[in-house]
């Protein structure tokens, strides 16, 4: 009986060592090819991203590409839809500005979606109300890009975006002190909390987040990439 139990030991010593000589041997396999080959690394990175921003988006997409009523660049009924967090005193954000107008230049069927994160000063969350209450005049485009033209934020600079874009000043008291608009800032936050993004601009296209002024190349890349799928 002694003898038996040994074999039988001596066989599972032997199939473990098997299991993990030949596991050990796969690693070693794998470790040589990435050294050969370490142009897959960046697309390796790449697919985690995605499969990372996929799993923060499921179920939230469709939320989060809902406009607050007027807050659209380009076409309101476009069929591929760019969402940009943003905030005005972001100077990235800023220099962001030329990128979405040629993307939407170049994509008819462009619509983004802008959605306010004034998370740098208390000035750029006043210029976020005055924007969307812009909106509701439709007339979001205008005040956004004159905004962003004026460079610092400031009571001065707020009212003179809200001359350029024409707006009807008394309405848009009105519409600022609203619960709604409040309403919308604190909502844009809590969709950049379950996003991740801790900064400005921040963007999502289809199935992909991105932080940063990523670029026009890789900001259009996406929006192809959403085109198809």
């Amino acid at each position: 009986m002694k003898k038996v139990v040994l074999g039988a030991v001596g066989v599972v010593v032997l199939l473990l060592g098997g299991f993990f000589g030949g596991r050990l041997a796969i690693e070693a396999v794998v470790h040589d090819y990435i050294l050969a080959h370490p142009e897959i690394l960046p697309q390796a990175m790449e697919n985690l991203a995605r499969k990372e921003s996929a799993g923060r988006l499921s179920g939230v997409r469709g939320e989060i590409e809902k406009p607050f009523p007027g807050a659209v660049l380009g076409n309101p009924d476009g069929k591929v839809t760019l969402v940009e967090f943003t905030d005005f005193a972001c100077g990235y954000c800023r220099q962001s500005v030329a990128d979405v107008e040629a993307l939407i230049a170049a994509n008819p069927d462009l619509k983004v979606v802008i959605r306010e994160l004034p998370i740098l000063s208390p000035e750029s969350a006043e210029a976020a109300r005055w924007a969307l209450a812009a909106a509701e005049q439709g007339k979001y485009h205008a005040f956004h890009n004159a905004m962003y033209a004026a460079g610092q934020i400031s009571p001065d600079t707020i009212q003179a975006a809200a001359a350029v874009a024409k707006l009807d000043l008394a309405r848009a008291k009105a519409a600022i002190a609203d619960p709604r608009i409040e309403a919308e800032l604190k909502r844009n936050y809590a969709m950049a909390q379950q996003l991740g993004f801790n900064g400005t601009p921040s963007w999502v296209v289809g199935d992909q987040v991105l932080s940063g002024a990523v670029g026009r190349e890789k900001l259009g890349k996406a929006i192809e990439e959403a085109r198809k799928s």
